[in-house]
């Protein structure tokens, strides 16, 4: 709390960058489905929806896991259970914010399709931030690297790559878009 500005911030800086150049990596795997973005616009519009979704799902456990880590009250002797009920607990959000955002995107774009495709990249979105959230902080723990100022780069990433990835690449397959 009372270190300075420039420490402060230069301890921040790698982690910042490393998260630029993995939002590069995200921009790469939307501009692989430029074709299919093209062809229905539909999916611009639903895109950050999962990826958002994801990204704060992320965000929550691994808070929740940092904390625990600096309070001590996750380790060895309970770290498989805690893993264990994240990622339940990712499955439930999943499967719940799945079938709102289906509808929704039903209801507006008309295309029980869609529904269907933005509904299986929100379990699979929510399923890998809740995994991201825990194991990330729990491995630069064990890496001896500040889980509190390096994990959200690392769950960013996971969620947009695996959102964005999911959502274009069901899309892509389910309505033939190449």
């Amino acid at each position: 709390m009372s270190d300075k500005v420039w420490y402060i911030a230069k301890s921040r800086f790698p982690w910042l960058f490393i998260n630029l150049i993995t939002a590069v990596m995200a921009s790469f795997v939307i501009g692989l489905f430029e074709h299919q973005l093209q062809k229905m616009v539909a999916l611009a519009v639903l895109m950050p929806i999962v990826a958002s979704q994801g990204g704060n799902a992320g965000t929550q456990t691994m808070t929740v896991a940092v904390r625990a880590i600096a309070m001590r009250e996750l380790g060895p002797h309970n770290v498989l259970r805690v893993i264990g009920r994240e990622l339940v607990v990712g499955m439930f959000n999943g499967f719940v914010f799945a079938a709102i955002v289906g509808a929704m995107a039903v209801y507006r774009f008309g295309i029980f399709d869609l529904g269907f495709v933005i509904a299986a990249a929100m379990v699979i979105n929510l399923i890998a931030a809740a995994l991201g959230g825990i194991l990330i902080p729990l491995a630069l723990n064990r890496l001896k690297i500040d889980p509190a100022v390096a994990s959200s780069s690392f769950v960013t990433t996971i969620t947009d790559l695996v959102g964005f990835f999911s959502f274009l690449g069901f899309a892509a397959l389910w309505f033939g878009l190449t």
